[in-house]
């Protein structure tokens, strides 16, 4: 595990509630719709990658999602959410692990990763991420990033952005491309940073 990178996530959930990061959502609209779009039942399993306090869980709990994971680095992102959720929180399985660690158990049918795949900067990293989503993905993955349009940094750290082209390229012999949209995100702080999401289906290859 990259120490450093842990201390920085564990220091920024310790120190700032939802309204002072950016990347605060009260309805993950545009996740949703993603998911919705694959025409699951209830007992399909979905990962939320970095999912950290986001209230996706909230809302997949509240459809009846009845096999939901959340995976972030930070420890303490997650027990703010078990807090959040309370005595629902045991319905969810909580993973601490840095996604480059993560060695999964079991396959997943939804794969989601909302602006946690654009901090992977190099290669090797990128790589990794793909390596293991392909060996955790029975049925579609889906990715928010940065678009080339969207902060340079997010956090203060660095970040890569993304086409539409340049996403599918990393992807394509792993997954079937299936739908991207590009959309503006509005901050707590009231900035906009402009988002790239993909949906993609494993190959069977």
């Amino acid at each position: 595990m990259d120490t450093k990178n842990k201390e920085h996530w564990e220091a920024v959930y310790q120190n700032k509630g939802p309204e002072e990061v950016s990347w605060t959502q009260e309805i993950p609209k545009t996740s949703l719709n993603f998911i919705h779009s694959f025409n699951l039942n209830k007992s399909a399993k979905i990962i939320d990658i970095g999912g950290g306090d986001s209230k996706l869980v909230d809302f997949l709990l509240d459809e009846g999602f009845e096999n939901i994971s959340v995976l972030d680095i930070s420890a303490k992102a997650l027990e703010k959410a078990k807090l959040r959720l309370g005595n629902r929180s045991e319905k969810v399985n909580w993973i601490v692990s840095d996604i480059l660690d993560f060695k999964p158990d079991t396959t997943f049918d939804v794969w989601h990763d909302r602006a946690a795949f654009h901090f992977l900067n190099t290669k090797e990293q990128v790589g990794k991420y793909i390596e293991i989503a392909q060996s955790a993905v029975s049925g579609y993955l889906t990715i928010g990033t940065f678009s080339e349009n969207g902060p340079k940094k997010c956090s203060g750290l660095d970040i890569k952005q993304y086409s539409e082209e340049t996403l599918h390229a990393v992807l394509e012999n792993r997954f079937e491309k299936l739908h991207c949209i590009y959309e503006d995100h509005k901050t707590p702080f009231n900035t906009t940073q402009n988002f790239l999401f993909c949906s993609f289906k494993r190959n069977r290859n």
